[in-house]
């Protein structure tokens, strides 16, 4: 069973960090004990995500340039002991972490933790590629639009380079509707796209949102997106929840001609 992954997407805006914060909390809710790594390192979010921003003391650059421990840099979720948080730096770059220090980071995690999720900066850049080569394999989060479909592409290249696993693709943001309609790709329709394994997707729900501007995860609301991101985290831990679809697009009439387009949307 792989422990250690790479939450990853091609582009920003994606919702990556978001989901990451809420899959760490499900997977905790399944009886894991989880720490996340805020990996972007300038743009330090998962504390506020999790509720835990007047919490941070030392960060993960800290803990490179050898200023505490990584006990004194992970912080504890007050109401989920299983769940961890190790801080991004709001300063300094991803080039002072070097490979040498991420898999010392990975393998002392490891040690305390069932699952380490590593949420790494959108885009392709030098921390990418340490974070990809101490991590056992990647989540891919993309959004059902060609662009970020198109930069996801960039991603799957790089784990191929590295001699990585073929990512498992997360869609982020779906609207079953524009998909029975013919106006947005479905998720296999994507995952065949890309040629990956599909872990399965999140509808678009206003409750993600409210939650985050509630400094929380949309884990404490019952809602589709909770829902959605609870199976996700049952398929990750090796359990057989299948892919639930909704019916096919409907066919579209117009004149004496009719068309169409889409497919399945599993879930």
């Amino acid at each position: 069973m792989i422990k250690t992954w790479m939450i990853a997407s091609g582009k920003g805006g994606v919702g990556k960090s978001t989901l990451a914060a809420a899959l760490a909390v499900a997977l905790v809710r399944e009886g894991k004990k989880t720490v996340l790594m805020d990996m972007d390192i300038g743009l330090r979010s998962l504390d506020i995500h999790l509720g835990m921003e007047n919490s941070v003391v030392y960060d993960v650059l800290d803990y490179a340039r050898g200023d505490c421990r990584l006990s004194e840099a992970v912080l504890t979720h007050l109401s989920m002991p299983q769940l961890g948080l190790l801080p991004a730096a709001q300063l300094g770059t991803a080039g002072e972490i070097d490979g040498e220090i991420m898999d010392k980071i990975f393998r002392k995690l490891l040690k305390h933790y069932e699952y380490v999720l590593a949420d790494a900066p959108a885009g392709l850049t030098r921390g990418i590629e340490r974070i990809l080569g101490s991590a056992e394999n990647t989540l891919l989060i993309v959004t059902p639009d060609d662009v970020s479909v198109r930069d996801a592409e960039r991603v799957i290249e790089l784990c191929r380079e590295k001699d990585k696993p073929a990512p498992l693709l997360i869609v982020n943001r779906v609207i079953p509707a524009l998909v029975q309609s013919g106006d947005m790709h479905s998720p296999q329709t994507i995952a065949d796209m890309l040629d990956v394994p599909l872990l399965g997707y999140v509808p678009d729900d206003t409750e993600v949102i409210r939650a985050l501007h509630g400094h929380r995860t949309v884990m404490d609301t019952d809602c589709p997106a909770r829902r959605a991101v609870e199976r996700i985290a049952k398929r990750l831990t090796g359990c057989a929840v299948p892919l639930m679809a909704i019916a096919p697009p409907q066919r579209k009439r117009s004149g004496w001609f009719s068309r169409r387009r889409g497919g399945e949307l599993p879930k």
